[in-house]
């Protein structure tokens, strides 16, 4: 399938692994220059080589923590480096695991800063132009704890549905200027934050980690955990001319777990 997006320019936070990873690998893979954002400059400069040695793109590795006060002048430097932007994928972000007795304010400032004002300040600096180019994609990558919740994940469950709802007001706000904002929510997702996860969740529950998983995959009516490519072949298909008509949804890559 012709995309109709090679040219197009992107950036993708939390880049350097997992989905962040696989979502650039597809993008450039479309013909899509890119500029790849994380916290970890040897991953992101080895993944730059990597995709520039195999496709005929573009890519800049920015260093930097889209949640810390850097990032104005984090977003500066990606527009110097690329002009314009027309696909922003939102990336960065992730909770740690907690209930209601173990999520203490720290955990939830961190969760509020890096993922809900993280994402908000990265479509506030790239938007004005893509509505002056009457042209955009703008995807966040949320969870489905926005609509499922899960009690080990508070603080994170709490983030996501705010982020869904800020998703599907701005792809009202913006939509009349041919920008479209769509957001994904991942289910189990087979990354090392995925295994992160099923450790803290292990520890909540007093259990092993592979009785987490084995949980995980009797929710899942495929019988198995997703894979990183599998989320950024939707990813890619939002951010391309097909998806023309595609606005203000969430879609779940999730094999059928959520309910």
């Amino acid at each position: 399938m012709n995309l109709g997006i090679a040219g197009r320019t992107a950036v993708v936070t939390g880049a350097s692994k997992g989905i962040g990873r696989a979502i650039a690998e597809e993008l450039a893979g479309a013909g899509v220059h890119l500029a790849l954002v994380a916290r970890g400059a040897p991953a992101l400069r080895a993944l730059a080589d990597e995709l520039t040695g195999r496709y005929p793109v573009r890519v800049v590795p920015l260093a930097g923590d889209v949640g810390g006060p850097g990032l104005a002048q984090l977003l500066g430097e990606v527009s110097a480096a690329m002009g314009t932007v027309d696909i922003v994928i939102n990336n960065a972000g992730s909770t740690g695991s907690g209930d209601l007795h173990a999520d203490d304010e720290a955990i939830w400032k961190a969760a509020f800063d890096l993922k809900l004002m993280g994402y908000l300040r990265v479509i506030r600096h790239f938007a004005p132009g893509m509505i002056a180019r009457r042209w955009g994609r703008i995807v966040n990558i949320i969870g489905r704890t926005g609509v499922q919740p899960e009690p080990t994940y508070l603080a994170g469950g709490a983030i996501n549905a705010a982020l869904i709802n800020l998703t599907r007001a701005l792809a009202r706000e913006l939509g009349p200027h041919q920008v479209l904002v769509n957001g994904i929510n991942p289910g189990p997702i087979a990354t090392t934050r995925w295994q992160t996860i099923l450790a803290e969740r292990a520890l909540l529950q007093s259990g092993a980690a592979g009785e987490t998983q084995a949980r995980a995959i009797r929710s899942i009516p495929l019988g198995r955990i997703g894979e990183a490519d599998e989320v950024a072949a939707a990813v890619a298909f939002m951010c391309s001319e097909r998806a023309s008509f595609v606005n203000g949804s969430i879609v779940g890559v999730d094999g059928g777990g959520t309910a």
